[in-house]
């Protein structure tokens, strides 16, 4: 055969394997499908927030039905096993958040493989941590802080054992060379009420559970842990302007499906969830609960993952940080 007949062939059978990944894409999802956005919190909150507003918007462009289905428990393992041992045929799509990335150390003989069994479709939004006391609080803002944990034993709490609160406090006290008594909870809302009343000094809260209470003048937010202020506190430092650059934690959320799912599908996915949050019905619902819209691809998303991954595994090891 002449070289330019090999040539022609190769280019040839390359047009004709990437004609079955074309028409899967094209073919995905089926009309009159319905395809699960599996919440692995319970209804309500952020993640769950965000997958119901893009799960609309999938809807709304594909014409088929997207569930959102909450399964909340086992630190948000029960939903992530559900999918992961899923079809991977794009049926289910499941909502995760920076508690995932941090299982990955807490749980190392979880039932599934968070980074082989699932993969990433995309990054969508991100919300920053606060760090805020009573208003009664002699600690005055985020420099005092600092000091005062180095010379005062300081209650912290939060949701629970490895959520967000917790590593970002595990955070603070790496960076600042301290050590606070962390008082785990069950849930947000009865850690804020304790720190209301006075029974803890300080929480690195997620940002919605303690904005309407800064709002509403029972705490004072000291720093916000981004790397620019936030528009609903912009009189609120972040951070690194008070002395603390390291001290960066946002609690993201994004989207994972089924690891053998197809690249086509997962591809369509991806660029369907990245234009909805281009939407600007969706990033002014994003906005006022407090989130700041990413936009990451499954590629970036990715590098963004595994760097999370790693971020948070050594301040677990280095915290000793354990599920209970």
């Amino acid at each position: 055969m002449k070289r330019r007949d090999i040539v022609g062939a190769s280019a040839a059978g390359a047009l004709l394997a990437s004609v079955p990944a074309w028409s899967q894409a094209q073919a995905f999802p089926k009309p009159g499908a319905t395809l699960k956005y599996i919440v692995p919190f319970a209804p309500g909150g952020l993640t769950d927030m965000m997958a119901r507003t893009v799960a609309q918007k999938l809807s709304e462009a594909w014409k088929v039905s997207v569930i959102v289905e909450n399964k909340a428990g086992g630190n948000a393992q029960i939903g992530a096993e559900q999918v992961a041992k899923s079809a991977p045929d794009g049926s289910s799509l499941l909502a995760i958040t920076l508690t995932h990335a941090a299982n990955v150390a807490l749980f190392p003989n979880a039932a599934y493989s968070f980074t082989k069994d699932l993969r990433p479709v995309a990054l969508l939004a991100g919300s920053p941590m606060l760090v805020v006391v009573p208003t009664g609080s002699p600690i005055k803002d985020f420099r005092d802080l600092i000091a005062v944990a180095k010379t005062k034993q300081l209650n912290t709490g939060s949701s629970g054992n490895g959520t967000p609160p917790h590593l970002t406090m595990a955070l603070f006290n790496d960076l600042n060379k301290t050590q606070m008594t962390h008082v785990p909870y069950k849930g947000g809302a009865p850690s804020m009420t304790d720190l209301i009343g006075g029974q803890l000094d300080v929480i690195f809260s997620n940002f919605p559970e303690s904005m309407a209470h800064v709002k509403g003048g029972k705490l004072r937010a000291l720093a916000i842990c981004s790397l620019s202020r936030h528009p609903m506190v912009p009189d609120v430092p972040t951070a690194m302007e008070s002395g603390m650059p390291g001290l960066f934690v946002e609690n993201w959320t994004g989207a994972m499906i089924q690891a053998k799912t197809p690249d086509a599908i997962v591809d369509r996915y991806s660029r369907e969830m990245i234009k909805a949050m281009f939407s600007a019905d969706v990033e002014e619902r994003a906005r006022l609960q407090g989130f700041r819209v990413t936009r990451k691809g499954a590629d970036e998303f990715a590098v963004f993952l595994k760097s999370e991954i790693d971020r948070w595994s050594r301040i677990i090891r280095m915290a000793k940080i354990t599920a209970t």
